[in-house]
């Protein structure tokens, strides 16, 4: 018997779920080998029972508690999918702001909607997650990894260590060697993406989240000493969940 997945959103641009429409052919050749039963952006659920639960989003809303606590309990894994689900993601940016303000600001006077509203929260801040795909949006081929790993019952590949051995790795010029004004965050940042933005030429802006155990201060003062003040570092390592005043 193949193993029914189900793919599910929470609060999300659901870019994640398309990253996994986008795979086309490789898509059907996937298919052949799970069931997939629930699927909103490309069919209507067949069944509301699942062995791997794939979890895109964050949580931002008291009623999507239950709702991932349902998810949780029917799945025998959950793989917590792109940059809100695994770290609150752009969506935590609203944490930076009281509630209030946010609510008053985007529903005004829709109390029923607003009463809702609740810190934003990463998946495994609600339930255990057993894996993650990182990123915004997911990598495609990551996504096939981890599906391939755990039919195979093995660990899928999740690096602790940052996005500059990666780059080391595929002898990327260091942005903090050349005269750009780039503020990479590469040295905080798990790797796992290959290093893209950085052989591009462009700063890693942390959607991977960060590495365990990153030494925020460190990054905050080499960004700093790149041209770039305080306030300012500390606002860009938050785009994605790092929360570098605190970590000062």
């Amino acid at each position: 018997m193949k193993p029914r997945v189900g793919v599910f959103s929470l609060t999300s641009c659901e870019g994640c779920q398309l990253q996994i429409l986008n795979m086309e052919e490789d898509l059907l050749d996937l298919v052949e080998v799970i069931d997939l039963v629930s699927f909103r952006e490309a069919m209507d659920p067949i069944s509301d029972e699942y062995d791997i639960a794939f979890v895109e989003g964050a949580v931002t809303r008291g009623s999507e508690i239950p709702v991932l606590r349902e998810i949780r309990r029917k799945a025998d894994v959950l793989v917590a999918m792109g940059a809100c689900a695994t770290s609150g993601g752009v969506i935590g940016l609203r944490n930076l702001r009281s509630p209030g303000e946010s609510i008053d600001e985007v529903y005004g006077d829709n109390t029923e909607v607003a009463d809702d509203v609740i810190e934003v929260r990463p998946l495994d801040d609600v339930v255990e997650v057993d894996h993650y795909i990182r990123s915004c949006p997911i990598d495609r081929d990551e996504f096939t990894h981890v599906v391939t790993s755990l039919l195979l019952g093995r660990f899928p590949y999740d690096p602790s260590f940052p996005v500059c051995v990666e780059c080391r790795m595929q002898e990327n010029l260091c942005l903090y060697d050349g005269d750009d004004e780039e503020f990479c965050q590469g040295p905080i940042t798990r790797a796992g993406c290959g290093a893209l933005c950085p052989g591009l030429g462009s700063a890693c802006v942390g959607c991977r989240g960060t590495v365990p155990d990153a030494n925020i201060p460190v990054m905050i003062r080499i960004m700093s000493e790149a041209g770039l003040n305080e306030t300012e570092a500390c606002r860009q390592m938050g785009l994605y969940g790092t929360d570098a005043e605190e970590d000062q």
